[in-house]
């Protein structure tokens, strides 16, 4: 079979392994490296508030039906927290069954750093009242300069609100975003072309800083999260694309370049604008994709609510901290509240972490220096089940709301040039079964 070197999918997987051969080689360069990957989302960063802003008021703004746009908006939230929480449960009862944590050696962690994390996640407290105050912008202008999603979220969704109330006169608005949309959209292709050589950088220096010899120690906790959100993906977002019609592996067939972006930066953010191409063209009305791709961004983040759960139930079991049944459920009930405040980039669910386990001051927030070593590939983990959880989200809404064009991913399979002729029949056929 002839490689396309080409395509971007194939270039991304040299660049990743590429990266683990010169971290594994030579350490010391490859832990240097990292500055590719931070040069790469620094560059997508520098995009996104402004594509998320502009694509909301375009989604809401166009609608015109407010009544439309408080269903759709509701629908969202709804499935968001369902299904969040649903993942959080499921992360609980796997690491309680399993236990990866018992019997665990803890002198290691009392060495190290951890402040970073715990200072940053008091900076950003995640108390109901502050959450709540988090999310209205004192000064919008900042919010977007400072790229602080659940203010860009609020206050784009105003905007809207208020560009849909004025009907017709507010077209020259939304014609004038379609085309800066445009424009940025362009910018994110400019950039995309490097992503290779970012997923070169954040492997080299994920495996020359930590070696491949650090996932020997927590090994069982890794496996046992890659295998829940294995398993999340396959039954319940599966059942629930079953559900709803399309094929969940199909699914992410379609979504395998962004999948595989996300997986060298481990940064589900990275893939965003990307990802919310990709929707429209599988047939998702441009409207839908505007207003819940980047709302699920902060709310349905179903990698990162498995990798709390089971996170700080492992650090309970390392320290012999034994939880009652009534200390789960409390414990699930600060997950559902601080799983929500988590943005789609490297190292929040870590920071997010620190959070819960100051409301929760009977695991030790030290324990978090047992997952230092570690946390950047379980980041990949969950980084991309938020993807794929994401992507399943805005497809339900669409088709729910019947802004869903079944044709769609029969036209987008039919541009792509890599695949032959067979495999797109099988797909697409898997797609609108």
């Amino acid at each position: 079979m002839k490689v396309n070197f080409r395509n971007l999918t194939v270039q991304v997987i040299i660049g990743i392994i590429l990266g683990i051969t010169i971290g594994f080689i030579f350490p010391e360069f490859g832990a240097q490296l990292k500055v590719l990957a931070d040069i790469f989302i620094k560059l997508i960063k520098m995009v996104i508030a402004p594509i998320i802003f502009f694509t909301i008021v375009i989604g809401i703004g166009s609608m015109g039906d407010l009544k439309k746009v408080g269903r759709i908006g509701g629908k969202a939230l709804l499935y968001f927290e369902i299904v969040t929480t649903f993942a959080l449960a499921i992360g609980i009862l796997v690491v309680t069954i399993i236990q990866p944590g018992n019997g665990f050696n803890t002198n290691g962690a009392e060495g190290a750093d951890v402040s970073q994390y715990t200072q940053q996640a008091e900076e950003s407290s995640h108390g109901m009242m502050d959450f709540i105050m988090s999310i209205v912008p004192e000064n919008a202008v900042a919010a977007m300069a400072g790229g602080e999603l659940l203010p860009i979220l609020f206050f784009a969704v105003l905007f809207g609100i208020a560009t849909a109330s004025l009907g017709e006169k507010a077209s020259p608005v939304i014609t004038l975003f379609e085309k800066l949309t445009d424009i940025f959209f362009a910018i994110v292709n400019m950039i995309m072309k490097i992503s290779p050589i970012a997923a070169f950088g954040a492997m080299a220096y994920t495996i020359g800083n930590f070696g491949l010899g650090s996932l020997v120690n927590l090994g069982k906790l890794m496996g046992s999260v890659y295998i829940t959100m294995f398993f999340f993906v396959v039954l319940v977002l599966g059942a629930i694309a079953k559900f709803y019609q399309f094929n969940i592996f199909s699914f992410i067939k379609y979504i395998k370049e962004e999948i595989l972006l996300v997986l060298g930066t481990s940064s589900s953010e990275s893939a965003l604008p990307k990802m919310m191409e990709k929707l429209e063209k599988y047939g998702c009305s441009k409207s839908v994709v505007g207003l819940v791709v980047p709302t699920g961004y902060s709310f349905n983040l179903d990698g990162t609510s498995i990798y709390l759960s089971m996170a700080a139930i492992f650090i309970a079991q390392a320290y012999g901290v034994d939880l009652s049944i009534w200390q789960l459920a409390t414990l699930l009930g600060v997950l559902m509240l601080t799983s929500k405040g988590a943005a789609g980039v490297t190292g929040s669910g870590f920071i997010t972490l620190a959070a819960t386990l100051a409301a929760f001051p009977m695991i030790p927030v030290e324990g978090m220096a047992l997952l230092l070593g570690v946390d950047r590939f379980m980041s990949e983990a969950r980084a991309i089940t938020n993807l794929i959880g994401n992507g399943v989200a805005t497809v339900v809404v669409a088709k729910s709301e019947n802004e869903f064009d079944p044709n769609g991913y029969i036209e987008a399979a039919i541009n792509e040039p890599e695949a032959s002729t067979s495999s797109y029949e099988t797909s697409v056929g898997a797609a609108v079964k």
